[in-house]
């Protein structure tokens, strides 16, 4: 096993609880099954700011950024029962990081915090 990409962002919530009043930005930024566990949510911008963060954490991780199609709807983070976020292996998902890291099999670790002002998350892309 070998550690592919490192990947690691923050975001001021301010920023993120402006855009999400515009419908369009989440539809842009967000997944239809993130936009429905975000209706679980009781801290809202929390959960936005967090998600927004880890986007731009695999997009580091990865090595190319939001580039070769890549999109923020195409990162997509889910919780498992526990609540642990995860992110999705879509089709997509694998086909890049299959092609950018010419490897057969991955895994890929989140971390995700939040404080009133800041929200962060942390990735790791491993090969198997």
């Amino acid at each position: 096993m070998k550690i592919l990409g490192i990947g690691v962002d923050i975001i001021e919530n301010k920023r993120i609880k402006k855009s999400i009043k515009n419908h369009k930005f989440k539809e842009r930024i967000y997944s239809s099954k993130e936009l429905k566990q975000s209706t679980l949510s009781k801290d809202k911008i929390g959960y936005f700011s967090k998600r927004f963060a880890a986007k731009e954490a695999f997009a580091k991780a990865l090595g190319t950024g939001f580039r070769n199609n890549l999109n923020f709807k195409d990162i997509e983070i889910i919780n498992d029962k526990l609540g642990k976020p995860y992110f999705s292996k879509t089709k997509k998902i694998n086909k890049i990081v299959k092609k950018e890291f010419k490897v057969k099999s991955f895994n890929c670790f989140l971390s995700i915090s939040d404080e009133k002002e800041y929200s962060t998350a942390f990735t790791v892309i491993q090969s198997i």
